[in-house]
């Protein structure tokens, strides 16, 4: 066997297009081989004993150089090449995942007497993440949050949270999101834009996102986590209650933080456990 390699991401996982191009020290190509879909390179062309250059590409990623030195046996093992997303970005593997509602948290922070703050979260929630193979700006997600599983640890507020004054939820069940872009905002980091439904109105929104990695579960399946936040204006989505106190201050904040901590399973639906 002529060359051996094994191509992978940052993460482990295999990328399974790419190619591996081996020249001899003038420049001169002598071989061209890609990757099976486990990401391995086995390539049975034996090579004459000596130095090459061994150039790793694949779309969506960084190219990666290194040199290789093939024995008397005309073998060339080159091991495992880490290959980085290009601009130094990451995401998981291609494909569905579904977001797993019992390990991720959708979380709202609003000024409470302009001197402390309510946090709340939305208890009932389901979303899928699609992330594209080729081009990962066209990668996207869609959530549903229904409006009334809103808990913030007060049964009056979370009363008053569901009536008509701000989340209406007779009327508006149902709080989606919908993405319509991706784009690369840093290393690990993307801004997921997308269109948010809320009390009866759709306002472009983007979810600041981070990747923070991948990882194998206790039910053999592969999971992703993610961070994100945004900011929104209690009257862009025509909630506009508010009662004020003492030297005009208002008792609850006009600007909502939303906090999204996202653990998602790979493939389009949960596993039974």
């Amino acid at each position: 066997m002529g060359l051996t390699a094994r191509i992978r991401t940052r993460d482990g996982w295999a990328v399974s297009h790419a190619v591996v191009t081996v020249t001899d020290m003038t420049g001169v190509q002598v071989l061209r081989a890609e990757a099976d879909t486990e990401g391995a390179v086995r390539d049975t062309t034996p090579l004459t004993p000596g130095a090459y250059t061994v150039i790793v590409t694949a779309v969506g990623y960084a190219p990666a150089a290194s040199s290789a030195i093939v024995t008397a046996s005309g073998r060339a093992e080159v091991g495992t090449v880490t290959l980085a997303r290009q601009g130094g970005t990451e995401l998981p593997p291609p494909g569905p995942w579904t977001v797993d509602p019992a390990h991720s948290a959708v979380s709202a922070v609003a000024q409470h007497l302009g001197i402390s703050s309510v946090r709340g979260r939305f208890t009932d929630f389901a979303a899928l993440v699609e992330i594209a193979p080729d081009d990962v700006t066209k990668s996207r997600v869609e959530a549903v949050i229904r409006a009334a599983s809103i808990d913030t640890g007060n049964g009056m507020r979370d009363t008053h949270l569901r009536s008509a004054d701000f989340l209406d939820v007779e009327r508006f069940p149902e709080i989606t999101y919908r993405s319509t872009g991706v784009s690369e905002a840093g290393p690990d980091r993307w801004t997921v834009h997308g269109k948010l439904g809320l009390h009866g109105v759709v306002r472009e929104v983007d979810l600041d996102l981070a990747y923070l990695g991948t990882g194998a579960d206790p039910w053999g399946g592969t999971r992703a986590a993610f961070r994100a936040t945004a900011e929104l204006h209690r009257e862009d989505f025509a909630m506009n209650y508010n009662q004020v106190v003492q030297a005009g201050i208002a008792a609850i904040g006009t600007t909502l933080r939303v906090e999204l901590d996202i653990q998602a399973v790979q493939g389009e639906s949960l596993p039974a456990v």
